[in-house]
Order: structure tokens, then C-alpha cells, then sequence
């Protein structure tokens, strides 16, 4: 069996300087400490948070789905699309847009259409980039966790169930201390 941290209670033996409460005038300068303090990533997990915490119903929770105007979207794949542009002159994703033109060039027979072609390539990259972005999502959201600074838990079919993933989503809530650091003037 497998254990998850931030589904367990944390011990309060002492505190670390991330899990700290923060003070009642909380500044974006703290949270950035917070986040620096247990993350390799402390920018993509800012900005992971901001987008949570500009989302977030009144009570500070996000997900299992936000309202697109596709539809419904998972909220890890909706944070996955924000924040897809980022990497657009990557060279990795350079390369992976590459690779797919040439499987998709490479299946196509020579009568297909050059514009469903271009389409089924932009297709299969946003599916690649929302695959690959999933694990980044986790990655940021549990360095939150880890920091305090959001809560995670899961909602879905079979609530109580040990299996993570039992078909359940993922729903991320800020605590009251980003949503008064975070908060627009």
C-alpha cells in the first residue's frame, strides 16, 4: 500500500518554515518564500496557484471540472491547457511537434487533405502536451500541498476507496491566507 502525504494528517511536532501560518497582512513577496522553500519550480507553482485561486468559487475550492466553453473540463486538464503556451519555443516542443508532422506526414496518403492533415497534427499535439502537462500539474499542486497553501482532495466515485484513482478528480482549495494574499485591489 501506498501513502499520500497531503491526504494524511502532518505531524505537529515542528513546523518547518514553509507550513508556518502566515501573518494577517500576508504579502505575494511571502508566498513566494513559502513556495521557494519546498519546490525546484517556484514560478510554474506561482503560477499554478494564481490560476487556482482566480478560478476558485467563494470558498476557495476548484474543481472536479471548470466550465470551458468546450464544456466541461477536468480541472488538472484545464490548468494543463492554461498554461500549454509557456513552453511554445521550447526546444523539446519544437521537437515533439516535429515528430508528430512526420507520423502524421507518414500515414497520410498522398490523396488526404493538407488542411484535416494540419488538424489531426494539432490534434495529437495538444494530447501529448495535456498528457505530458498532467504530471507537471501534480508535480506544482503537491509542492503547494506540501507548502500549505492549498488543500487537495478527491471527489468522484467510491470517495473512501485506498486505490487513488478510482475514477475520482481531483478538487484544489486555497487557503484563507492566498486568498487574502492573492486577492485583487
Amino acid at each position: 500500500m501506498f501513502y499520500q502525504a497531503d491526504l494524511f494528517e502532518q505531524s505537529q511536532a515542528q513546523p518547518s518554515r514553509a507550513t508556518r501560518p502566515m501573518r494577517a497582512a500576508a504579502k505575494q513577496s511571502d508566498l513566494v518564500d513559502r513556495i521557494a522553500a519546498v519546490t525546484r519550480r517556484p514560478r510554474y507553482a506561482l503560477l499554478v496557484l494564481e490560476l487556482i485561486a482566480r478560478e476558485a468559487a467563494p470558498n476557495g475550492s476548484l474543481g472536479p471540472y471548470v466550465q470551458t466553453g468546450e464544456g466541461r473540463v477536468a480541472v488538472r486538464d484545464w490548468l494543463c491547457q492554461a498554461l500549454a503556451p509557456l513552453a511554445k519555443r521550447d526546444c523539446r516542443r519544437i521537437a515533439m511537434v516535429e515528430a508528430v508532422k512526420g507520423e502524421v506526414m507518414s500515414a497520410a496518403g498522398a490523396a488526404d487533405d493538407p488542411a484535416e492533415l494540419e488538424r489531426q497534427c494539432e490534434m495529437r499535439v495538444q494530447e501529448r502536451i495535456i498528457r505530458s502537462g498532467r504530471t507537471s500539474i501534480s508535480r506544482a499542486v503537491s509542492d503547494l500541498v506540501r507548502a500549505g497553501l492549498l488543500r487537495r482532495h478527491y471527489q468522484g466515485y467510491r470517495v473512501d476507496h485506498i486505490n487513488r484513482g478510482a475514477q475520482r478528480e481531483a478538487v484544489y482549495t486555497i487557503t484563507a491566507e492566498v486568498k487574502q494574499a492573492l486577492r485583487r485591489h
